[in-house]
């Protein structure tokens, strides 16, 4: 198995003939999925997500894929394939068409229906052209055609791209549901047909291959809601993605049965669920939904709340109400329902909006005590199953995180393609299909880009250092004033902490130690402010240290009069 080097330099050109591939987000971690692929100097994108920042990362609302690679090339980029409507698939989108809006957008009715509604509030007007699962397209030299597959949202499709360098399928999130809700099954069939015409380059989702066996269906879950919702005193709140159609429908159907009206809470599951119904995806019996102004009306034990935070997302409306910053405020006598998988690294965040729900003696009911939730994504047995079907010549896992990306590798090796042919990549890798053969050749720089309020890419990883350090250790000011021209000190020192843990009272031993520092910097003749500054906060820093075992941000401030 070949796979990234940390000292992998720039590609060189790509050869004639050849495709290159490189994912931009989506390998190594949990969303951000974009793909690139260039053929005589063309290109096409599959796939523009976000991933969701984690606790290290405070004051950041979004992180895209860097878009460095293409900028200077965005008229060569022929369209933007989207394989389905979750966010870590489409959520970056508004921000690529900030640069060129008029790249063709290809996607199946529900995915651009979802997508045009996100655009709307960026007031981006887009090129969208609908597929659907059967048809085939050309964009440039490449030829497009989608095949159905199986996720938690509708409509989801996976792309095979033909080009003269060979044959590409790219799975997209997938699944393979026996039974699933909709009666749209992941075409298998199509599949095999690929393999048999020859797939050159298998390219599948690998979030699950750690898992044995296969996944449930969706339909074991319907008596399980339908059973909370029997036994619920009085409110019901359902936690799910604000995309998650099926699930919606679900907690509908089981509200229906029980006499319950159904209220969505959250701007994004208002409109995604107004689209989906709109075109048809939704069945909302009449008379069934409420606004949220209307809530109060409707007695508790008739009630369900439909809304997002099942990830622990610190802005959501289920963790406003786990910290009493909601209106709607959880009580002993409600059920809430978080009714979604947990995406890696979010554990902490939905362990705590858990605690914060059952203290106030709400009822909890998630994945770790009940069959609320399935996966969306294919267990060992169903990538095994497409292993086989497709007889890849190549195979690059991508969708996960590295141990998921290493397991599906070895799954790939087990049914037989050659350990020269699997390629382990990560984000920026650049791999070339030439003559059959997919290689790594160099990588691209495909680092975060911070969203933070209107910044895009303006935050660093120095400045959230920063805010880690401020928020764990707190920070201390120091003001002095300084004469411009001998440097003597004339006001001050004036020292100030916050969350630092040190009451101002406890400074007056360092305050001797910084008058000492500025008689000896003006006898030395140092009078310029940088240097005095660095000064300050060396000395600072170090009783600070010694004193408390704390390493606080130091911010001296030297004025010149």
């Amino acid at each position: 198995m070949s796979h990234p080097h940390p000292d992998l330099s720039s590609p060189p050109p790509l050869a004639e003939g050849g495709l290159r591939v490189v994912a931009l987000g989506g390998l190594g971690e949990i969303g951000r999925n974009m793909t690139v692929f260039e053929f005589d100097g063309r290109l096409l994108v599959v796939d523009c997500g976000v991933l969701f920042p984690e606790t290290e990362q405070p004051g950041v609302d979004l992180i895209l894929p860097d878009f460095e690679y293409i900028r200077g090339r965005l008229d060569a980029v022929d369209a933007l394939i989207l394989t389905h409507g979750h966010e870590d698939h489409i959520g970056a989108v508004p921000y690529l068409l900030r640069e060129r809006p008029d790249i063709p957008v290809v996607g199946s009715r529900l995915t651009l229906a979802l997508l045009a509604a996100k655009l709307a509030e960026h007031r981006i007007k887009p090129v969208l052209i609908e597929v659907g699962e059967g048809e085939r397209r050309t964009f440039g030299p490449f030829e497009c055609e989608f095949l159905a597959v199986n996720h938690s949202i509708p409509d989801a499709l996976a792309v095979a791209v033909r080009t003269p360098a060979g044959l590409v399928l790219h799975t997209g999130d997938f699944k393979m549901d026996q039974l699933p809700l909709d009666g749209r099954l992941t075409d298998l069939p199509g599949f095999a047909r690929l393999g048999a015409e020859g797939v050159d380059l298998l390219m599948s989702d690998s979030t699950n291959a750690e898992v044995p066996g296969f996944v449930t269906s969706e339909r074991n879950i319907g008596p399980v809601i339908d059973e909370v919702f029997r036994t619920a005193q009085e409110r019901i709140i359902v936690a799910c993605f604000a995309s998650h159609v099926h699930r919606v429908q679900q907690v509908l159907d089981a509200a229906v049965a029980n006499g319950r009206k159904v209220c969505f809470i959250g701007r994004s599951m208002v409109r995604n669920m107004g689209v989906a119904r709109e075109l048809g995806y939704l069945n909302v019996p009449e008379a069934i939904m409420v606004e949220q102004k209307e809530i109060d009306n409707v007695p508790p034990d008739r009630l369900v709340l439909v809304c997002t935070g099942s990830q622990g997302e610190p802005m959501s409306a289920l963790s406003r109400m786990a910290n009493r910053d909601h209106q709607i405020r959880v009580t002993e006598r409600d059920t809430v329902v978080l009714a979604s998988s947990l995406i890696p690294g979010n554990e902490e965040s939905v362990n705590r909006v858990i605690n914060g729900l059952t203290r106030w003696g709400a009822r909890v009911v998630h994945k770790g005590n009940a069959l609320v939730h399935v996966s969306g994504h294919s267990s060992a047995g169903e990538l095994l199953y497409v292993l086989n079907v497709t007889k890849p010549g190549n195979f690059l896992p991508i969708h996960g995180e590295w141990r998921h990306l290493r397991a599906h590798a070895k799954l790939a090796s087990l049914t037989g393609v050659p350990d020269d042919n699997i390629v382990i990549a990560e984000d920026g890798v650049v791999v070339d299909l030439v003559d059959g053969r997919a290689r790594i050749v160099g990588a691209v720089p495909a680092g975060y880009v911070y969203v933070d309020g209107l910044s895009v890419g303006e935050i660093t990883e120095t400045s959230l250092k920063d805010r880690r350090i401020l928020g764990e250790e707190g920070f201390v000011s120091i003001v002095v004033a300084v004469d411009s021209t001998s440097g003597k000190l004339l006001a001050g020192p004036e020292i100030h902490a916050r969350g630092a843990g040190i009451v101002n009272e406890d400074f007056d031993e360092v305050l001797d130690r910084i008058e000492a520092l500025l008689r000896d910097a003006a006898a030395d003749g140092i009078n310029d402010s940088h240097q005095l500054s660095q000064l300050i906060r060396r000395t600072v820093g170090k009783w600070v240290s010694d004193s408390y075992r704390r390493r606080p941000m130091i911010v001296p401030v030297v004025v010149e009069l």
